[in-house]
């Protein structure tokens, strides 16, 4: 016997994960009208085709500002999305308030993705840990297993896409992202984003 599922509970799954009514009421049959089986159903469902969604063309969004406490820290971020109707949604709006905030948070990180750090910064790198005293008189093979493995920490930690999330450190801003994306049903980017620090560009 099919579980009998009331509109208005639909509707609140619906609010709650962005996905179709069609998809809701299916996903709250099959939980017996449990909400929260009903999200985490509609949410695997929707993060599974978020990669798909992910080469959609994102020309929509925001540029969102977040000044620390203190006014010492300021950031810009640029977040695109496919329509203005979810520019305008406060999930997204979060969504970019939330990554401002990371940045601010995160002292190391200025690129987005560990695809985007220069070759030059890596060579660099990769020549500071091979000058490393404690490396001196390890066999080759086990040194440069070393290397690639201090070298991969030190990347991740300058992307931002790679960082744990500070408020659910689970996760990390590659998911979060997704996670959006299955929520709003559209493609999210972020495009560029810039922090800044008082003081930097002035000589003490």
């Amino acid at each position: 016997m099919t579980t009998q599922i009331s509109a208005n509970n639909v509707k609140e799954l619906r609010n709650k994960t962005g996905a179709g009514m069609m998809d809701c009421k299916k996903a709250l049959q099959e939980s017996e009208g449990n909400m929260e089986i009903a999200i985490e159903t509609l949410r695997k469902k929707g993060l599974a085709s978020a990669d798909k969604k992910s080469t959609r063309i994102a020309a929509e969004g925001i540029i969102e500002s977040y000044i620390h406490i203190g006014s010492r820290i300021g950031v810009l971020i640029e977040l695109n999305c496919e329509t203005d109707f979810v520019a305008r949604r406060i999930e997204f709006r979060k969504l970019a308030k939330d990554l401002a905030m990371q940045i601010a948070a995160c002292q190391n990180v200025s690129y987005l993705s560990t695809a985007d750090i220069p070759k030059e910064l890596i060579d660099r790198e990769s020549r500071i840990e091979l000058a490393k005293e404690d490396i001196f008189n390890k066999p080759s093979k086990i040194k440069d297993q070393i290397i690639k493995g201090r070298l991969e920490k030190r990347l991740k930690e300058m992307s931002l896409m790679n960082q744990a999330f500070i408020k659910n450190p689970d996760i990390t801003i590659e998911d979060l992202i997704k996670q959006h994306i299955a929520l709003l049903g559209e493609n999210i980017k972020i495009s560029r984003f810039q922090k800044f620090l008082l003081g930097e560009m002035m000589e003490k």
